[in-house]
């Protein structure tokens, strides 16, 4: 095949690892989550194996498990605040994208618009957003709410926060700051924009008091498939995150958001769509499937049974049998589209509540390959050659050996195979991932080409 695509490949990180007993794993380190060591070590892994970006998913409380504290209390609930361990890890990185995960539900468009931009020029151009509206009544309790905030509103107040982000970005054009020692003058003010936004879920007058970042915006990111995300993704994400069980599903989520795209005036080719991937590799199938065996031999009942109540959207599933079928679902205010994934992989496969939370116990919902190098490099091609992905967002299982394994092993793999990159093409995170820098659109001069925050639909 040409060499000209490339596969993009981010490295999702946990704190030990995504199968939910990672941190059991005798290889593991289970004080990962607040071990800076542990995370420079897998990040520069990372960065060695020519990955696009590290990538951090984040939540604003500790999700409860099921119904009690046992399964709580067996789960792995700290971990550090994803934004400032970023920043700690862009020092000891030169190339590597950094990207994490922060929600429009419970934060204010001025502090993540300073943060993000700040991270930016800390990593030289480097940052990327991941937009979420926040998905557990955990969440709503942690910010003056008795109830989490409704679906449809939680993505409405998103497209207005992306709105207003943008502008802050843009509240300096590139160019606006002289810092003129013998004229005195530090910026030329016809070159500072005030947005001055006055909306339903926001007023924010500006400008921002850090100049426009590196890459103009960093990264915009989004991870969520409901109907109602991926309008929010066709509109505003640069990169996509999504949960696909098989081919043909990921092809058809694949057309179906690139034609959304399209019809918002954007470039298709300007979107990345990156599916999850939970790979657990051997020097043969039979070693690949015991080390996976090894994992879910590790998993207390109450913490599956509790893993998955959570990812249908908190139903209490104690009252069911557990070698009984999955019951029908109260549609959730939560992850609708997780919720439907997970109900139709259970009647699919017509798997008890037992064997569902089993199955999801490692990718949580996402796509587990078992295998060799060669099978899962196989595996992944099919997906890139056949419309399905752009690239994956890589889950190990555990950490740190987990990363070490695809790193050393599949991807030279990838590389041989002309799929992936040798080196780095660029300095920033867009000139890697092949996206544009957004033009200022305060700019007297800006004529961007595509829009690259709220557009309307052509």
């Amino acid at each position: 095949m040409s060499t000209k695509r490339q596969l993009r490949l981010g490295a999702f990180l946990m704190s030990s690892g995504h199968h939910v007993a990672a941190w059991r794993h005798p290889d593991a380190r289970a004080d990962g989550g607040l071990n800076f060591e542990h995370f420079r070590q897998i990040a520069r892994t990372a960065e060695r194996g020519k990955f696009d970006m590290i990538f951090f998913a984040d939540g604003v409380a500790v999700r409860q498990r099921g119904q009690g504290t046992e399964a709580l209390s067996r789960s792995v609930t700290v971990h550090f605040e994803p934004l400032t361990l970023l920043s700690a890890l862009s020092v000891v990185t030169e190339h590597i994208g950094l990207a994490a995960t922060v929600s429009t539900t419970y934060n204010e468009p001025y502090h993540l618009a300073r943060k993000f931009a700040s991270l930016d020029y800390l990593s030289g151009g480097r940052a990327g957003w991941n937009l979420v509206t926040s998905a557990t009544e955990a969440e709503a309790y942690n910010f003056n709410r008795e109830k989490h905030m409704e679906h449809t509103l939680r993505y409405e107040r998103a497209k207005e926060f992306v709105e207003v982000v943008t502008k802050l970005w843009d509240s300096w054009e590139d160019d606006a700051f002289l810092r003129d020692k013998e004229s005195g003058i530090f910026f030329e003010p016809d070159k500072m924009h005030i947005p001055n936004h006055k909306g339903k879920h926001f007023s924010v007058r500006g400008p921002l008091n850090v100049a426009r970042p590196p890459q103009g915006y960093p990264v915009i990111i989004q991870a969520g498939s409901s109907e109602d995300g991926q309008e929010l993704a066709a509109q505003t994400a640069e990169v996509i995150f999504t949960a696909q069980q098989t081919l043909e599903e990921a092809q058809v989520f694949y057309s179906g958001v690139k034609a959304r795209v399209a019809k918002y005036g954007r470039n298709p080719d300007h979107v990345k769509i990156m599916p999850g991937v939970f790979p657990v590799i051997g020097r043969t199938e039979e070693e690949a499937k015991e080390k996976y065996e090894q994992l879910q031999e590790l998993i207390h009942p109450q913490v599956g049974l509790g893993l998955l109540a959570g990812m249908i959207g908190g139903f209490d599933l104690s009252k069911y049998p557990v070698d009984g079928p999955l019951p029908e679902l109260p549609e959730t205010n939560g992850g609708k589209s997780r919720q439907q994934l997970l109900t139709e992989l259970a009647r699919r496969d017509n798997l008890t509540i037992r064997q569902l939370y089993l199955a999801i116990a490692g990718a949580r919902g996402h796509r587990t390959i078992l295998g060799t190098p060669a099978t899962i490099a196989d595996q992944l091609e099919n997906w890139f050659v056949n419309g399905g992905a752009d690239g994956f967002n890589i889950m190990p299982p555990y950490l740190p050996g987990g990363l070490d394994e695809f790193v050393d092993l599949v991807i030279p793999e990838l590389q041989r195979r002309g799929l992936f990159r040798t080196e780095y093409e660029g300095q920033t995170l867009r000139e890697n991932l092949g996206l544009p820098r957004p033009v200022n659109k305060f700019s007297a001069v800006a004529t961007s080409p595509e829009p690259l925050a709220v557009a309307s639909p052509a």
